[in-house]
């Protein structure tokens, strides 16, 4: 009897062993599927005139159109908290929380046209004609109209240090430092018009016509003029890995390695008009004219063109992190 219960209890524990063996295989197995198919992808979407919406997930060597859900402009991207908001005319507002692959409307609190797009500390930003200034703190599925200490047209708006600013026409600067809820106007040193402003190594870049800089080194309180290689207009700036590059009308491409303190122009492979860059993966993309798309792997030293697949107008461009 002794035996037989010695023999039962080894044939147990060796079933257990497999049974448990059997389970971590199982478990590795479900683990490896799970992780092959998360895709995040970084991506590059740009949008333009009527229905364009273009998107790139290789770094932006190649893009493809997708569909959109207006026929209305877009003139502005913003990316944040997982989710691509682009703002456009009479007020147009589209969101796309599967980076990019679709967009879908947002009821918009505005008719005016809105041309530029910003996120900041879990807050988008759209501006626009009439010093418009809209907000949403709910990812983009929303908006409200704030009230703007403006009634000029603004065309970009920028965040860093807990400070949102936004740059327009006769080089309007305004400024909020609660998270989008209020703004106050900034002295300018320009009255030319401002069209995009970037942020930076504690440092807001603005750019606009005649080839006009301006700068901040005390978050957006103060700006001074910086001096430029150029008298193009420039419709967009960004910064990546301790660079600011702005783009404008005939293919000028500018670069600033000192925190914008000065700027050179970079040999462009295009003479069509860039209206706005960003910057991912250590990459900047530019968008123009008929569909132009150029691209910098090398810290915008040199750029290339790359095939687009419109040759519609592109007016903004936007990184998901």
């Amino acid at each position: 009897m002794k035996h037989l219960l010695i023999i039962l209890s080894l044939f147990l524990f060796s079933f257990t062993v497999i049974s448990c063996s059997d389970e971590k295989e199982e478990s590795t197995e479900n683990s490896g599927t799970t992780t092959n198919t998360v895709d995040d992808t970084t991506k590059f979407v740009g949008v333009g005139e009527s229905v364009t919406i273009v998107r790139s997930t290789d770094n932006g060597s190649s893009f493809d159109n997708v569909t959109s859900p207006t026929s209305n402009h877009l003139w502005g991207v913003g990316f944040g908290n997982n989710t691509f908001v682009g703002v456009g005319t009479s007020g147009t507002i589209v969101r796309s929380t599967d980076n990019g692959s679709s967009f879908s409307t947002v009821t918009s609190p505005t008719s005016n046209d809105l041309r530029g797009v910003g996120f900041g500390n879990n807050t988008f930003l759209g501006v626009g004609t009439s010093g418009t200034i809209v907000r949403s703190t709910d990812n983009g599925s929303s908006f409200d109209n704030v009230t703007s200490p403006t009634s000029t047209t603004l065309w970009g708006v920028g965040f860093g240090n807990n400070t949102f600013v936004a740059v327009g026409e006769s080089g309007a600067i305004v400024r909020s430092t609660d998270n989008g809820s209020s703004f106050d106007n900034v002295t300018s040193p320009t009255a030319n018009s401002l069209y995009d402003v970037g942020f930076g190594n504690n440092t807001f870049v603005a750019v606009g016509t005649s080839g006009t800089i301006v700068r901040s080194t005390d978050n957006g309180a103060s700006f001074n003029t910086v001096t430029s290689p150029i008298s193009t207009t420039l419709w967009g700036v960004t910064f990546g890995n301790n660079t600011f590059l702005g783009v404008g009308n005939s293919g000028t491409i500018l670069r600033s390695t000192d925190n914008g303190s000065s700027f050179d122009n970079v040999t462009s492979p295009t003479s069509t008009t860039l209206w706005g860059v960003t910057f991912g993966n250590n990459t900047f993309v530019g968008v123009g004219n008929s569909g132009t798309i150029v691209r910098s792997t090398d810290n915008g030293s040199s750029f290339s063109t790359v095939t687009s697949p419109t040759s519609n107008f592109l007016w903004g461009v936007g990184f998901s992190e």
